[in-house]
């Protein structure tokens, strides 16, 4: 009886994805384009996921999690700390700074904290476009907390709070959030009958929370009601009253198979549908290759393409690799980099490093 039941929830879980993704096929124009803040949410935070074309919310197995689906912290076999940058277009940069830690019997929690600086730039006005002589710094970023389990030995689920906060000189906005994500491993195309080598599904929603509204000194603006008389009204206090601003939300469905696991390689492929908030959707597709070595340790090779079918899209082809490195005491180093092309824009190159205990 318990086999049944699993099957029926696995085929209920199935008939939703397919319906959601049915429903990606006819999602309705206008594109609500440039309609959200907070956009750094939106850029990616993980080498390996970067390099397999953000098709990674199946996949994931580390801490990197936190960004791509909480669910699957829940499949760490040991605590780890990592850190990531990325150095972005405009001489804007971006990084993660996160450890998760391994509670048998608990669960996995997870500290994470996402930080974009767009660097000082030149003040300009109306009357002074050269510049005033001034600088001004913006940053956005979210601290994070997360948790996840498995539930049964092929399915875990994951959560995740999230606080937001963005700074453009004197002006700030404050925003929390929630993501929720699942991972569900299944048998299907498994070519060793185990499922974790078998067809995954993942799933989550990134970014549910509340507006953000900018405010602060810069908003400040003397007003004369009467500039036409004579009096005391030249300075009355006046306010620039900005409207609220949604996060980007982010709905990821994603499958991945192992068509090839033979001794120490394997052969992974991954595709995952996204439905944003602010945007067409797209299917991003990504490949890894593993290869082990019991003397030395995993490496990896990645690529993948990202935002098929995205209206106007940049973005395109991805590509790097990695390794993970085994020391005495349990103690590991991990290591990955990807190079991404976005257009117009130019190309991007970022590295994540990792340390297992």
């Amino acid at each position: 009886m318990k086999n049944v039941h699993k099957k029926r929830l696995f085929l209920s879980i199935l008939i939703s994805a397919g319906i959601v993704l049915s429903s990606q096929a006819f999602a309705q124009k206008p594109y609500r384009v440039g309609t959200t803040t907070a956009n750094f949410l939106e850029i990616g935070f993980s080498g390996a996921g970067n390099a397999m074309g953000d098709a990674y919310v199946s996949v994931v197995r580390d801490l990197s999690g936190i960004y791509w689906n909480p669910a699957g912290l829940a499949y760490m076999q040991q605590s780890e700390a990592q850190f990531f940058y990325q150095p972005w277009v405009a001489d804007i940069s971006t990084s993660f700074t996160g450890v998760g830690l391994v509670l048998p019997t608990i669960g996995t929690i997870g500290l994470g904290l996402f930080y974009t600086d767009y660097g000082d730039m030149e003040v300009t006005t109306v009357r002074q476009q050269e510049g005033t002589g001034e600088r001004f710094s913006s940053t956005d970023f979210a601290a994070t907390l997360s948790y996840s389990r498995q539930l049964a030995e092929w399915f875990a689920f994951g959560g995740s709070l999230k606080y937001v906060s963005s700074s453009i000189w004197h002006v700030k906005a404050h925003a929390a959030a929630l993501d929720l994500g699942v991972i569900i491993e299944t048998p299907f195309f498994s070519p060793t009958s185990q499922r974790k080598d078998g067809l995954n599904i993942g799933m989550s929603i990134s970014n549910y929370g509340t507006r953000m509204k900018y405010d602060g000194l810069d908003l400040l603006n003397p007003i004369d009601i009467l500039p036409e008389e004579q009096g005391n009204y030249r300075d009355t206090p006046g306010q620039f009253h900005l409207q609220e601003w949604e996060l980007p939300l982010i709905f990821r469905v994603g499958v991945s198979f192992n068509p090839i696991v033979i001794d120490n390689q394997r052969i992974t492929l991954a595709v995952d549908a996204l439905h944003p908030n602010n945007n067409s959707e797209s299917v991003n597709l990504g490949a890894q290759y593993q290869l082990k070595l019991p003397t030395a340790g995993l490496f990896y090779l990645r690529g993948g393409y990202k935002a098929l079918f995205m209206q106007d899209a940049e973005f395109g082809l991805s590509m790097g690799g990695g390794m993970e490195l085994r020391f005495m005491g349990n103690v590991g180093l991990k290591l990955d980099y990807a190079y991404r092309g976005i257009g117009i824009l130019g190309k991007t190159h970022s590295y994540s490093v990792g340390v297992l205990f």
